[in-house]
């Protein structure tokens, strides 16, 4: 008889997934449709120019944002440039030599050494060479947090002492108080991988949300924490109701941040994709689902990258099984229901 009910159960699994999946796909890009770490409309000509080695594109955007003080704009193309220059370069030679002294291409240096540094198994080492292009980076332009969030990330690979890193987090918050890149390298700081706990995570996560405006990239920092306890096998085991009650708050928030922004917005990609991940992993498979097709054609390196080693195929398979395990759990006479806040 168990093995004759598993069978049965199995059956109308398959049948809800049929009946339902079909309907379940609307609004979700076929795969063949999905980019990974796609650039935005502003970014891609500078990235086209920047493959022919015309470094002007990206000087005039870098420049824009940093008089507008977007520095939010700022700190995302910036990571952008610097994932095209790290294998291609030659761009930013040009550009260092036409202008040896211009803040936006001494930022770009400084980040470009960051990120190859931290590639190296003699990170340690290698960050301290390191910390001479941020100096000058952040002497170009005071006002400018970027570079301070680097040295955060720098810091934090040179085993600073807490000491110097809060005077280091000082220098960052005063330029911009709700920056997101400097609250994202804080709270690498403080993980539990790190220098600290996966409760000092949550903890500082959730006062800087509560600090930020609604609409603030910000309020998706305890999700960050929520991934990091989630990914963290042992302490996962041995999490209490209390943190699986964070988790789900996090993931709370961060849904309504989410909801705030236009489906298919490049913008908060990265934090929908992370979002999805902790919501398929706490089993809320319809409102994961909800989220990729906010997500729609964005998927981001991170988390996918981080857990399955191939992002992009890590996205779609972790897209596809909440799209069956929706399916699965519908009613065959019935419409799909929403999971819920707990819907493992």
């Amino acid at each position: 008889m168990v093995c004759t009910m598993a069978f049965l159960r199995a059956l109308l699994s398959s049948a809800r997934a049929f009946r339902w999946g079909p309907g379940l796909s609307a609004g979700l890009p076929s795969d063949d449709a999905v980019l990974l770490d796609a650039p935005d409309e502003r970014l891609s000509p500078a990235l086209v120019a920047a493959a022919l080695g015309d470094f002007e594109p990206a000087a005039k955007l870098l420049a824009t944002t940093r008089d507008a003080a977007d520095w939010e704009s700022r700190d995302r193309c910036l990571a952008l440039l610097v994932a095209f220059a790290r294998s291609r370069d030659g761009w930013l030679g040009g550009w260092l030599a036409a202008a040896p002294r211009d803040p936006d291409a001494l930022l770009v240096k400084a980040a470009l050494a960051v990120r190859r540094a931290w590639e190296s198994p003699a990170h340690a080492e290698l960050l301290r060479d390191v910390g001479p292009l941020i100096t000058a980076a952040a002497e170009a332009d005071p006002r400018d947090p970027v570079p301070w969030r680097l040295a955060l990330d720098h810091a934090r690979g040179t085993h600073a002492t807490h000491t110097v890193f809060e005077s280091l987090w000082e220098q960052a918050v005063r330029r911009s108080p709700h920056h997101y890149g400097s609250h994202v390298a804080a709270l690498r700081y403080l993980s539990a991988q790190w220098y600290g706990s996966h409760r000092e995570c949550f903890d500082f996560a959730e006062r800087a949300a509560e600090d930020a405006a609604g609409d603030s990239l910000v309020q998706a920092l305890p999700v960050r924490a929520a991934y990091a306890l989630l990914r963290d096998e042992r302490a996962w085991a041995r999490a209490t109701s209390v943190q699986e009650d964070r988790i789900d708050d996090a993931a709370d928030l961060a849904i309504g941040l989410s909801s705030a922004f236009p489906a298919g917005d490049p913008w908060p990609a990265e934090v929908r994709n992370l979002l999805a991940y902790v919501l398929v992993a706490r089993g809320r498979s319809a409102d994961a689902l909800e989220q990729f097709r906010l997500i729609g054609p964005y998927a981001t390196s991170f988390p996918w990258a981080h857990v399955t080693g191939e992002a992009l195929g890590g996205f779609l398979e972790a897209r596809a099984a909440a799209r069956l395990r929706v399916a699965s759990s519908t009613p065959l006479r019935g419409r799909p229901e929403h999971s819920g806040r707990r819907g493992h």
